[in-house]
């Protein structure tokens, strides 16, 4: 186990040997509401949509974080995102995206199963931005602190 910034981060992870919900979904065991599929990747309409068309894109491999995907699930993956982006934008008639992961439960995530989230964005829809996520810390603006900004990108690059 090692340690970032405080933080203990368990390494390495162990693959899962339940099926997860989503795993179940790309099976056909749960009926879903399928938008596209690829080899690597499938999609379907998040049943508590945000908004309508909101998908999820998920690898067909079973992972909890993008860092346990196979390289060639994560590549495909983002194929996956860009291939339902370009089905929304035919259907909702925007090429405005709010997408998202939360890669392990801390970061939000229910599902222990990678997926993004590609919510289609128009005006006046009632979203937020990334911002929203933590309404207590300081607003974007002032002079950045480059000393701490340097401090962390050396420590990172130390890794």
């Amino acid at each position: 186990m090692g340690t970032l910034t405080g933080y203990d981060v368990d390494l390495p992870r162990k693959p899962m040997s339940e099926p997860t919900l989503f795993t179940k979904i790309i099976r056909g065991d749960i009926p879903s509401s399928k938008v596209a599929e690829g080899d690597h990747w499938y999609a379907f309409l998040d049943i508590y949509p945000r908004r309508a068309g909101h998908t999820l894109v998920v690898p067909k491999e079973q992972a909890q974080r993008l860092s346990d995907l196979s390289p060639q699930s994560r590549h495909a993956l983002m194929d996956g995102v860009a291939e339902v982006q370009r089905r929304l934008s035919a259907e909702f008639g925007t090429n405005d995206f709010s997408v998202g992961i939360h890669d392990g439960p801390i970061a939000g995530q229910e599902v222990p199963h990678v997926h993004i989230h590609v919510v289609p964005r128009t005006h006046g829809d009632g979203g937020l931005s990334l911002l929203a996520c933590w309404p207590n810390a300081p607003a974007p603006g002032g002079e950045p602190d480059f000393a701490e900004l340097t401090s962390i990108a050396e420590r990172l690059q130390a890794h």
